[in-house]
């Protein structure tokens, strides 16, 4: 089984027939998605960090949303541009991005 040390949880906003449309879809979280599997395989973290797409988190005005266990933090407004620095500075650091977070 694996055991991340991370896991990293997007909103995409998937819906229960599997259709993805909502505010956080909108603001490109499927990009978001795959730059955080880009930035983890480039860094080799794919063992240490899991990435997962998820359904509404009901805040959507802070979308998109990332949320990372196991500290539970949440960011806001996260953009493809932020990913390189969340993967930096809170996998390879251990330290959030404290502008982001919600």
């Amino acid at each position: 089984m694996v055991s991340p040390k991370y896991h990293v949880f997007v909103c995409t906003s998937c819906r229960i027939n599997g259709q993805q449309s909502g505010y956080c879809y909108s603001k490109d979280s499927v990009a978001i998605v795959q730059k955080f599997v880009e930035e983890i395989d480039e860094c080799d973290l794919s063992g240490d960090v899991m990435v997962t797409n998820t359904g509404c988190f009901g805040i959507c005005d802070k979308g998109p949303v990332v949320v990372v266990y196991p500290q539970g933090i949440w960011y806001g407004n996260v953009s493809v541009d932020d990913v390189e620095e969340i993967v930096e500075s809170h996998f390879e650091e251990g330290e959030p991005v404290e502008r982001l977070v919600i």
